[in-house]
C-alpha cells in the first residue's frame, strides 16, 4: 500500500545543529511510541471487564470464555504476521492505523450485545468472538512498529534501558482500563441510554476507551518519525558509534516479505529465544492468571487474593526498569546472562511460594518477587530479538518470539496444560511445571550466551 510505504531518505545533515535536532527528535519519537503503545492497552482486554455484567443479559461464562480466548490467539498470530508488513512500512502511519482499527473494532462490540442479545445467542456470541478476534489482531500492530522505531533511533548499547522504560507503557495503559470503565459509564452513560442504567457499562467499557484511543492515535502520528534518515539525519550506529557485529548498511533498506521470513526463520538463535519466551510466558501468566484461584482454594479470602494480584503487576515496573539498566550498564548490551540470573531467582521464589500457600504474607512477598523478576526477561527477550536480527527484519523477529509466547506459552501451556494439571493432579503439579519452565528457559538462554559475547563493537564503524 502506498499509504504505508516508508518515506525516502533525505540528504544527511551534519554539524551541531543536526546533533541537537537528533537528540530532540529521539525524545519526541520515544514519547510518541510510549503514548501510542499505552493506547493499545486501553482497547485490548476490555471484554474481560464486561463479562460479569453480561451474565444478567443471559450469556454464560463458558460462551464468554470462548469469546475472550479469541483475543489472545489473534494477538499471537498478528504480532508475528503483521510484523512482516510493519518491517516494510512507515511506523508513523502503521502504529496509528492499527490503534484506530482496534478502537473501532472495540466500539463495534456494542452491536451484538445491545442489538442482537441473548435472544439470538448463537449469532451474538459468534459476532462477539469475531470482533474480539479483530481487536486482538489489530492490537498485534502495536509492538512491531515500536520495535522498528527503537532499533532505528536507539543504539544497541542503550536499547535495554530505553526499551525497559517504553515497556512500562502497557502497565500505564492497562491500569487506565478500570477507571475509564467506571468513570466513562458515569460521565457518558446517560447520553446514550438515558435512564437505562443497566446499559451504561457499554459506554465505559467499549465506547469511551475507543474514543480516547483514537485521540491517542492522532497524537502518536504527530510525534512519531519513521527513521533518522527520513528526517535527514545519520543512522543511529553512525551517530552513536555503537555498531552490532551483525550490522550492515544494507539493513537500512526495506526487503521483501519472502526475504524477511527467510532471514528470521533461518536464524537458530531467534528460535532459541522464541522457545525460551514460551516458557517465560508460561511462568508469567501461569502465576498471574491462576493466583486468585490457588489462594482462595487454600483458605485466603478473595479480597486478599486481589491485593496479591495487584502486587504482582505493580512490582513489574521497577523490575523491568532495573533489568533493562543491568543489561546495558553491567552486561554491556548482552541480554542472556541477566535473563538467566532473573529466571533462576524466579524459580527460587516459586519454590518458596509453593511451600507457603497458607501464609498470606509470604505469598504476597513471593508474588511481588516473581512480578519484579519475570517482567524483565519478558522485555529483554523482545530486545534480544531486535539485537540478533537485521534492522529491516527486527519487527518480524520480535513477532516470532511474541507468537511463541502468547500461543504456545500462554494459551497452551499456562492456560490449558496448567488447568488440566491442577484438575487431575493438584496444585503441586502446576508448581512443578512452573519450575520446569524456569529450568528450560535458562538452558535455552544459555545457548545464546556465547553468540552475544562478540555482538557489540563500540566505536567501530563498518
Amino acid at each position: 500500500m502506498g499509504f504505508l510505504t516508508p518515506p525516502s531518505f533525505l540528504p544527511e545533515q551534519i554539524g551541531p545543529e543536526a546533533d541537537k535536532r537528533y537528540k530532540r527528535l529521539r525524545m519526541q519519537v520515544f514519547l510518541g511510541v510510549f503514548i501510542g503503545y499505552a493506547g493499545f492497552y486501553i482497547v485490548r482486554k476490555n471484554f474481560s471487564m464486561a463479562i460479569p455484567l453480561l451474565e444478567p443479559f443471559g450469556f454464560d461464562k463458558g460462551e464468554l470464555g470462548v469469546v475472550l480466548s479469541m483475543n489472545a490467539i489473534a494477538y499471537g498470530f498478528s504480532k508475528f504476521l503483521m510484523a512482516s508488513i510493519s518491517d516494510r512500512s512507515n511506523a508513523r502511519r502503521f502504529l496509528p492505523l492499527g490503534l484506530i482499527l482496534a478502537a473501532l473494532s472495540m466500539a463495534f462490540m456494542v452491536v451484538p450485545i445491545q442489538w442482537i442479545g441473548a435472544a439470538h445467542k448463537g449469532l451474538a456470541i459468534a459476532l462477539m468472538a469475531a470482533i474480539n478476534f479483530l481487536v486482538g489482531w489489530f492490537n498485534g500492530m502495536g509492538w512491531p512498529p515500536c520495535g522498528r522505531v527503537m532499533t532505528h533511533w536507539f543504539s544497541i548499547r542503550e536499547r535495554g534501558t530505553w526499551m525497559s522504560i517504553w515497556n512500562c507503557a502497557h502497565n500505564v495503559g492497562g491500569a487506565l482500563v478500570g477507571p475509564m470503565a467506571a468513570y466513562g459509564a458515569v460521565w457518558f452513560g446517560s447520553w446514550f441510554y438515558g435512564a437505562n442504567e443497566q446499559m451504561y457499562f457499554l459506554v465505559g467499557t467499549f465506547l469511551f476507551p475507543a474514543a480516547v484511543a483514537i485521540l491517542i492515535a492522532i497524537i502518536a502520528y504527530a510525534l512519531i518519525r519513521d527513521t533518522p534518515q527520513s528526517c535527514g539525519l545519520p543512522s543511529i550506529e553512525k551517530w552513536s558509534g555503537n555498531y552490532a557485529q551483525n550490522y550492515s548498511e544494507k539493513d537500512e533498506e526495506a526487503i521483501s516479505t519472502k526475504q524477511i521470513f527467510k532471514t528470521v526463520l533461518s536464524n537458530k538463535l531467534l528460535w532459541y529465544i522464541a522457545f525460551a519466551n514460551a516458557f517465560v510466558y508460561m511462568v508469567r501468566y501461569g502465576c498471574l492468571d491462576w493466583a486468585p484461584t490457588i489462594l482462595t482454594e487454600n483458605g485466603i479470602d478473595i479480597k486478599s487474593a486481589g491485593w496479591a494480584y495487584f502486587a504482582y503487576e505493580f512490582a513489574a515496573i521497577p523490575g523491568t526498569l532495573f533489568c533493562g539498566w543491568v543489561s546495558d550498564h553491567v552486561f554491556k548490551g548482552r541480554r542472556a546472562m541477566p535473563m538467566i540470573i532473573f529466571m533462576l531467582l524466579v524459580g527460587v521464589a516459586i519454590v518458596v511460594y509453593w511451600q507457603n500457600l497458607d501464609n498470606l504474607n509470604v505469598v504476597i512477598w513471593c508474588l511481588i518477587a516473581i512480578g519484579f523478576l519475570i517482567y524483565g526477561p519478558v522485555m529483554l527477550i523482545g530486545v534480544q530479538a531486535l539485537d540478533l536480527a537485521p534492522k529491516n527484519a527486527a519487527g518480524t523477529a520480535a513477532g516470532l518470539t511474541g507468537f511463541m509466547g502468547y500461543v504456545l506459552g500462554t494459551a497452551i501451556l499456562a492456560n490449558v496444560v496448567m488447568g488440566y494439571a491442577s484438575q487431575n493432579w493438584g496444585w503441586g503439579s502446576t508448581f512443578i511445571l512452573l519450575i520446569g519452565a524456569c529450568v528450560l528457559c535458562i538452558l535455552l538462554m544459555a545457548m545464546t550466551w556465547r553468540a552475544e559475547q562478540y555482538l557489540v563493537h563500540s566505536g567501530h564503524s563498518k
